[in-house]
């Protein structure tokens, strides 16, 4: 039995890294450099201000709080909602305001968390801009430049959003990133032979359908035995049916390092979101549901401009994509999820996984947590919940997916 490990956003945070949405715009303010920045932000040059301090500054609303204390305006009445500072009593003074609309809309915007958001709210506001009503006796020409000038301004503006996070990454996340990083727990899950034998070939034999045993207790024979001669030949030959894959969605080299340190000729990655600065795998952020209703009436308006940020035309500048249809049509595999969320933003890359008939198994590492009084939770149901949008058909999803007796937590560690 095959396997592909889908890796996402929480295997890197799994690991202590600072990859989570709000890290990054957390950083930008935080770090930021009153002088840079005027494609995102605009503050006053002729204003009088005292220097930042930053170690205050932890978000934008501290951000904002710095900011006007700094700048020696008395009275304040600030409303934080607005890009205008409003100053009561005084005069109201141009001191800041958001240069680029769709970084103050993910900046303000409640419910705003993860990366899988920020997609989606992209394609809120693309189709927000497409479903705009004709004005009184505007002309067909007329409408058509209008829209195309606000998506051509919101694709621009994405494009900074997406810049300044690769720069982020390369900046600061890609030298934290090092082989003093990879752990014998995660190890052990990668690795056929420990797996299995770190379980009940029972439970083993549950996580599939009964069709499927014959098969498992036949490699399980060859495998059980840790010494068995040349094993890894054979499983590089496709003599024994375990050829691993990692689906990799981060930009980040971690998983790299895990394969660089630990039986290399084993497994393959495919780094299908791009890596940061790969001129021949460049970052792919955007969104790829093409299965929403409102698709089709996005791609019937016949305007380039509009596609421009979905994914799968992404998918089509390198071999990744084909890689992964290759793969997933060599035989029977499971899938195995570390760290993904499964939103809709991949949901026509997932459901091509899922709904696959070599797709035999979808088992969830979950995310665990204690909340300050000492209780327990966790987030399967809301990771089984997103994994069923991925399926036409419900019944497979059923069939598929794991039960939680069966998975576990994804193990956390702190960044030493």
């Amino acid at each position: 039995m095959n396997r592909l490990f889908i890796i996402g956003n929480g295997f890197d945070l799994a690991h202590g890294l600072k990859t989570k949405y709000s890290d990054f715009i957390n950083d930008f303010w935080k770090n930021l450099e009153l002088k840079t920045r005027d494609d995102l932000i605009y503050l006053n040059p002729q204003r009088k201000m005292k220097p930042l301090n930053n170690e205050k500054i932890t978000n934008y609303y501290s951000f904002m709080t710095e900011l006007l204390e700094s700048a020696y305006i008395p009275n304040l009445e600030v409303d934080r909602y607005k890009d205008m500072i409003k100053v009561s009593g005084y005069r109201t003074v141009d001191l800041f305001r958001f240069n680029n609309e769709f970084f103050k809309t993910i900046t303000l915007k409640n419910g705003i968390e993860n990366w899988v958001d920020i997609e989606r709210e992209y394609y809120y506001q693309l189709k927000k801009i497409v479903k705009t009503e004709r004005e009184p006796k505007e002309s067909d020409d007329s409408f058509n430049s209008r829209i195309r000038e606000q998506v051509l301004k919101l694709n621009s503006e994405f494009e900074q959003i997406k810049d300044l996070f690769e720069q982020y990454l390369k900046e600061k996340i890609e030298p934290c990133i090092s082989k003093n990083l990879i752990k014998e727990e995660i190890i052990t899950l990668f690795d056929v032979v420990e797996y299995k034998k770190g379980q009940a070939l029972n439970n083993y034999l549950e996580e599939f359908p009964k069709e499927d045993h014959e098969l498992l207790l036949k490699e399980n024979e060859l495998l059980k035995d840790l010494y068995y001669y040349n094993i890894e030949e054979k499983i590089i030959n496709g003599e024994l049916g375990n050829k691993t894959i990692f689906l990799n969605f981060n930009y980040t080299r971690l998983i790299n390092e895990y394969i660089n340190c630990y039986r290399h000729d084993l497994y393959n990655q495919i780094q299908i979101h791009g890596k940061i600065g790969d001129k021949n795998n460049k970052i792919n952020f955007g969104f790829g549901d093409e299965m929403d209703e409102d698709y089709k009436m996005i791609e019937n308006l016949d305007e380039n401009e509009f596609l421009r940020n979905f994914k799968s035309f992404g998918y089509l500048q390198n071999s990744n994509y084909k890689n992964l249809l290759d793969f997933i049509e060599l035989g029977k595999f499971q899938v195995i999820i570390m760290g993904h969320s499964c939103g809709i933003s991949d949901r026509t890359m997932l459901n091509t996984i899922f709904e696959h008939p070599n797709c035999r198994s979808i088992k969830p590492f979950y995310y665990q947590w204690k909340d300050e009084e000492g209780i327990t939770h966790d987030n399967f149901t809301e990771l089984v919940q997103n994994i069923s949008r991925h399926f036409n058909k419900k019944k497979q999803m059923r069939e598929k997916v794991v039960n939680k007796s069966l998975c576990q937590p994804l193990p956390q560690f702190k960044k030493e």
